[in-house]
């Protein structure tokens, strides 16, 4: 029998925004459980009151996942997500009874963690915009709900990257593929009407991760008012934008050196290196984000991000 999705709703008696909270839709990112646990007691405890609008939590969205201590059931629910008329596996049936959660909230805080080093940060969407790829009507919003969570660090231009990914994918060789293999439960949430962010709270392994997590609950539950504590002003931002990415094309290709997401590069810096012995090198001053020592053909060795423009 397939394990229950458990969500937990504290509904005020006031009108206010719908926040949705979710943990360990990658299995082995755990910061998401902790974070959401610590809050929710706070909350049953009447340490933490909610005066207006309502949050649920989903502390566990990956049961098999978690259970497994793996990122995946049967595949990655934060990519093809979306309703599925047959579901066929662990991560569809999740997504069908997951998205019509999402659509019944205004606002998502997705919690996960990375498996290289460096600091934590958030991952927020467009721009309002009416084109093809990801139409939007709420980037001030996402914008300012992501700049109060916690961390310094803000990045965006993640489905443009994902679409460059896939046309190098098919470039040298690889199947084709739709731009909705892209598509996260944030994605999602913006398709839906509302708006939603990812934290990224540091290293899987890393016990400080759950912190981050409560903090940027808190923080979020503060933001949209809905506990009626003050928001703690937001820190000073630095947002990049993920402008590039680096196909692992056969195997043999690698990352070179140690590189942590956000190390800042000069341009010429050589990042990884082909089977075949040529380099890798940044092309522009810039940061390295998400390398992947592990990555497999078809997969990417690391994205590459440029100081962007707060909005």
């Amino acid at each position: 029998m397939a394990p229950a999705l458990t969500s937990i709703t504290f509904d005020s008696l006031q009108a206010g925004p719908r926040l949705l909270v979710l943990g360990a839709v990658h299995g082995n990112e755990t910061c998401g459980p902790g974070g959401i646990a610590r809050a929710i007691g706070e909350i049953e405890a009447g340490q933490l009151t909610v005066a207006r609008g309502a949050v649920t939590f989903v502390p566990i969205v990956n049961r098999k996942a978690y259970d497994q201590r793996t990122r995946e059931g049967d595949r990655n629910l934060n990519r093809l997500f979306g309703v599925r008329a047959i579901a066929v596996d662990n991560e569809d049936r999740i997504a069908n009874a997951l998205a019509p959660l999402l659509a019944r909230h205004d606002a998502l805080l997705d919690i996960h963690s990375f498996s290289s080093d460096g600091e934590p940060f958030v991952f927020f969407g467009p721009e309002d915009n009416t084109g093809n790829l990801e139409p939007f009507r709420h980037g001030a919003a996402e914008l300012a709900f992501a700049a109060a969570l916690g961390p310094e660090l803000l990045m965006h231009g993640w489905l443009p990257a994902y679409a460059r990914l896939l046309e190098e994918r098919q470039r040298v060789g690889f199947a084709a593929t739709s731009i909705d293999e892209g598509v996260g439960t944030t994605e999602f949430m913006r398709y839906a009407g509302g708006y939603g962010v990812t934290i990224e709270c540091g290293r899987h392994d890393d016990p400080a991760g759950v912190e981050v997590a409560y903090v940027a609950i808190r923080n979020a539950l503060a933001h949209l008012a809905l506990t009626g504590e003050r928001a703690p002003p937001p820190p000073p931002r630095r947002v990049l934008e993920l402008t590039e990415m680096a196909l692992c094309r056969t195997e043999g290709d690698r990352i070179e050196g140690h590189w942590q997401t956000g190390d800042a590069v000069k341009a010429g810096t050589v990042i990884a290196r082909r089977a075949d012995g040529i380099v890798i090198a940044a092309e522009r001053d810039g940061f390295v984000v998400f390398p992947k020592p592990d990555a497999v053909p078809g997969q990417t060795l690391f994205y590459f991000a440029v100081t962007s423009t707060p909005r």
